[in-house]
């Protein structure tokens, strides 16, 4: 069994220092034990900005070092993008952070152009598959939702997931792909997304979900604010691979 608690909220636009406090705030209905992994929406601490001068931090940074104090607290995973400035250039960077402080990372591969996110950050190059509780997850962050080979499932995984400022005027899209993603890759999917306005005025609304590896829907958030958390479990997502093996016949294929 894999628990999961999505944290959809709003944001407050380029305030890191008001969003940590208030996911501080968010997270203290959690008690020890009671989780394993929390999933924070993508660029948790400032919102969907194309400003990351003056706003992204290192990757040990105050950012990490609010997730590994939570995690430490919760006894689980905490994970979630931000602003990441390294060598010269800005990532949007997703942080895996364990009880003990180590971390992994995914860099987003697929920038979203219409916003101009190329232009101010760079492209991540590699996937990341990491192990929890005895689960192989992918972490994946909004738009690479929308490109079914970056996270096809030859790496036989157990849980994907995305977070997400994903707006509102194409949000049947971000139902339908979950979904999809899915059914293809017969794992659990999981969606966390944000809600409210951002900094352009673009309205959010949600929708942070869970779908199993048949496409059924375990979990599907509309509007509301909070900390939502399920179980999941991994006994029944190999009882149905093992009936229906369609994996096994996907195509072999290398990413250059």
């Amino acid at each position: 069994m894999l628990r999961l608690s999505l944290a959809q909220t709003t944001l407050s636009w380029e305030d890191p220092k008001g969003n940590l406090a208030h996911f501080a705030h968010l997270l203290s209905t959690l008690q020890p034990g009671q989780t394993d992994v929390v999933i924070l929406p993508e660029m948790f601490t400032t919102g969907f900005s194309m400003s990351p001068k003056g706003l992204a931090e290192p990757t040990e940074g105050r950012a990490y070092h609010w997730m590994a104090q939570e995690a430490a607290r919760l006894s689980a995973v905490v994970a979630g993008s931000i602003m990441v400035e390294e060598n010269g250039q800005y990532f949007n960077r997703l942080l895996w952070v364990r009880p003990d402080g180590s971390y992994a990372y995914y860099d987003k591969r697929h920038l979203f152009t219409l916003a101009g996110e190329q232009e101010h950050y760079s492209p991540g190059q590699k996937p990341l598959l990491v192990q929890w509780k005895g689960w192989a997850i992918m972490p994946l962050i909004c738009y690479d939702l929308r490109f079914p080979v970056w996270s096809r499932n030859q790496y036989r995984y157990d849980l994907l997931l995305y977070v997400a400022n994903w707006p509102a005027m194409r949000i049947a899209a971000w139902d339908a792909l979950l979904r999809a993603r899915a059914i293809e890759n017969q794992a659990y999917t999981v969606g966390v997304n944000r809600i409210g306005d951002d900094g352009n005025g673009y309205p959010h609304c949600g929708h942070s979900s869970v779908y199993d590896y048949s496409g059924g829907c375990r979990l599907l958030v509309s509007e509301s604010a909070g900390i939502f958390t399920l179980s999941l479990e991994k006994k029944e997502q190999d009882q149905f691979r093992s009936k229906l093996a369609f994996l096994n016949d996907q195509d072999a294929f290398e990413i250059l």
